[in-house]
């Protein structure tokens, strides 16, 4: 007779990685997220975190945090349907409608619940789904989720969009849903003419702006203001607190029939418990900052141009970044594996990123800069990866080197 947890003593990657030394996964922090941070009381230069833009250990984010704490107490116990809202929630989602040019706005606990709960209840039975190949992982598991069809289209690329959406017919509902920035290399939607196909043949739009927003647009406001589109142009826009609002939390913002109906049909928020009133008041607190200092926006895109700028003289492959996510694209899982692990000896922290989560052939060292690292950062940063570049990638014998 079978057993069902015979995959589990077979799943030996972890321990084969292990063995060679370079696992790079679930490192113990002894510190806050900051621009320098400390593992197992070493310290390295952070350069694998979306603190964007350095909000995660603000004092004033901390503060409003704590006042929290002190008025509301440590959780809301339960979901927001029953016990689990406040007036913060209300507060907070009035907030996020006006930031994303909406009208109404609703926070789920988790970036990943939001995706799996809007997607699950928008596309019902009859309906198509229509996601970017490279669209985040929580977008088709809410695609999973619903009881609608799954269509992919070849990333970023209209004419194939276009394919899709024509292949489909008009008798069927249509949901085209894409990330305005891609979160593993750095590239953005071509949103305009998403917005114009989309339009010709009937589907409205799902905007996910999880590394876009604070990031992108003059004000920081994501993909719509990059491009100059007016928001109403995009039916939903989706988010994660998770990155520039430096807290945790996922938010959807759209028409105000749209935001109800999500609210009591969206399965992962009504049986989860709602976001404590401590993480409520902290991205209450980003958004206020954001609003306040457009200067940060701009700082993150000085140091992100100059690191990117670094790398490029150095030859590195960077493909086709047009953010503060910067990938060097190695393409093999083993050499990834093996770089990184020399770089954090060197004091760098990075991300590593290999298949499944990318190509086969498109694994690579994952850096992402916020706008409070400093030019002595960047600088150290730079020389680090170089050294260890050469040392592991260009060096036939580099693997045997990095396991010790």
């Amino acid at each position: 007779m079978e057993d069902i947890f015979n995959k589990c003593k077979n799943f030996d990657i972890v321990k084969q990685l292990k063995d060679a030394g370079i696992y790079p996964y679930f490192k113990e922090f002894d510190s806050e997220q900051a621009p320098e941070v400390t593992v197992n009381g070493k310290k390295y230069i952070m350069m694998g975190s979306n603190n964007y833009l350095g909000l995660a250990n603000d004092p004033r984010m901390k503060k409003a945090a704590t006042d929290a704490i002190e008025k509301f107490g440590s959780g809301c116990t339960g979901s927001r349907f029953l016990n689990g809202n406040t007036i913060l929630h209300t507060q907070l989602e009035k907030k996020l409608a006006a930031f994303k040019g909406k009208e109404a706005a609703l926070i789920y606990a988790t970036g990943y619940q939001m995706n799996l709960g809007v997607i699950s209840s928008l596309v019902g039975k009859g309906d198509v789904a229509v996601i970017d190949k490279l669209d985040h992982a929580s977008i088709l598991d809410g695609c999973k989720l619903s009881n609608g069809e799954i269509k992919r289209f070849k990333h970023n690329d209209t004419e194939d969009l276009e394919k899709v959406l024509k292949e489909i017919g008009p008798e069927k509902g249509k949901l085209v849903i894409v990330d305005g920035v891609f979160s593993m290399e750095g590239d953005i939607c071509p949103l305009p003419e998403i917005i114009r196909l989309s339009k010709k043949y009937g589907a409205r739009i799902m905007l996910d702006d999880a590394h876009a927003t604070g990031v992108i647009g003059k004000t920081g406001r994501g993909t719509c203001e990059h491009f100059g589109i007016n928001h109403n142009d995009v039916d939903i826009i989706v988010g994660t607190c998770s990155k520039s609002f430096a807290s945790v939390g996922g938010f959807v913002v759209g028409d105000k029939d749209i935001i109800s109906y999500i609210q009591h049909i969206s399965r992962s928020m009504i049986f989860s418990a709602a976001l404590p009133a401590s993480s409520v008041a902290s991205i209450l607190k980003a958004i206020e900052i954001i609003e306040a200092e457009p200067e940060r926006i701009q700082k993150l895109w000085n140091n992100s141009k100059y690191l990117l700028e670094g790398f490029k003289k150095m030859g590195m492959n960077t493909g086709i970044t047009e953010t503060p996510i910067i990938p060097i694209i190695i393409g093999d899982n083993e050499k990834t594996f093996s770089l990184w692990k020399r770089l954090y000896e060197a004091g760098l922290f990075t991300n590593p990123v290999v298949s499944p989560a990318v190509p086969p052939t498109r694994a690579l060292i994952r850096i992402a800069v916020t706008a409070t690292h400093t030019r002595e950062h960047l600088d150290k940063a730079l020389n680090i990866f170089e050294e260890c570049f050469k040392e592991i990638i260009k060096n036939p014998s580099a693997q045997e080197i990095a396991k010790g």
